[in-house]
């Protein structure tokens, strides 16, 4: 991972994910997401949940489907 820059909703890896610390991660989330990031240890399957019901996966880089 030396090479790895954070850079806003650029996909990243399971094991990517494990590694940084809640303040990287949170690099990886668009600005008009990030208050609703609640911590990586409540992120399941590497998403978490926003106001609108919506959620952001990190390992897409991008909103989740419905």
């Amino acid at each position: 991972m030396d090479s790895f820059k954070p850079r806003v909703g650029k996909p990243i890896t399971p094991e990517q994910f494990d590694e940084l610390s809640d303040e990287q991660l949170v690099r990886l989330i668009p600005k008009a997401y990030r208050e609703f990031f609640p911590g990586k240890d409540f992120c399941a399957d590497g998403h978490f949940y926003l106001h609108d019901g919506t959620a952001w996966s990190f390992y897409r880089g991008d909103l989740l489907d419905e």
